[in-house]
């Protein structure tokens, strides 16, 4: 199988940082950071190795690869439209990666994480422009409205994660409305949309234009 089925918790230690995979636990002093930042493996805390030049490129390229949960073939093929399309190609690229549907849907507070997010985009309880839609690559544009479909409403999932979201302000690009469980795409994202983690998209731009 292709997707990582592993411990998501071993990624953040791997890349050093919260990526912000496992919801609500990773606010809260169970996060694996917190207890173990550094590197998995039986002598990962021996291990200090010193990257430079590709390995940091990789490193930045796989990073934000784990945060969307994205595979080889899809990264690289948004990073290719994103090079196609004008304006800065790593902000480019970071702007279809954030308007992917399941990220909506993490970023509007109705998914505690963006696998959780992607679970409910699959199981058929969103619609975008009023039309279901189940597929979590799905690229949302301005003026475009996600919300819950009407049957949906009282799922416990998506109500428990909007309740434990309630301290999560929406990016500035989304108007949601929590209580309709429904939002509204009013602008393209932008870089400082994106200030949740600390990435540098040269590094992948630098890496693919090889």
């Amino acid at each position: 199988m292709a997707r990582y089925i592993g411990p998501v918790c071993r990624q953040c230690r791997r890349e050093g940082t919260k990526l912000f995979l496992k919801g609500e636990r990773c606010h809260s002093e169970k996060c694996a950071i917190e207890k173990r930042n550094f590197i998995p493996g039986q002598h990962g805390k021996d291990r200090k190795p010193k990257i430079v030049g590709y390995g940091l490129q990789l490193r930045e390229k796989q990073k934000v690869r784990r945060i969307y949960g994205v595979l080889e073939r899809q990264f690289r093929n948004a990073y290719e439209k994103a090079a196609a399309a004008k304006g800065i190609t790593g902000e480019n690229l970071l702007s279809a990666l954030e308007r992917r549907l399941d990220s909506v849907i993490y970023r509007m507070g109705f998914g505690t994480s963006r696998a959780q997010a992607r679970q409910i985009v699959r199981h058929g309880h969103i619609n975008v422009n009023g039309r279901k839609c189940d597929i979590p690559s799905a690229v949302v544009k301005p003026n475009d409205v996600v919300s819950v479909r009407e049957a949906s409403k009282k799922n416990p999932t998506i109500l428990a994660a909007r309740d434990a979201t309630a301290h999560a302000p929406a990016p500035n690009w989304i108007d949601v409305d929590r209580e309709g469980l429904t939002g509204r795409i009013t602008a393209l994202p932008q870089r400082s949309d994106l200030v949740q983690i600390q990435m540098n998209e040269q590094l992948i731009v630098e890496l693919y234009s090889k």
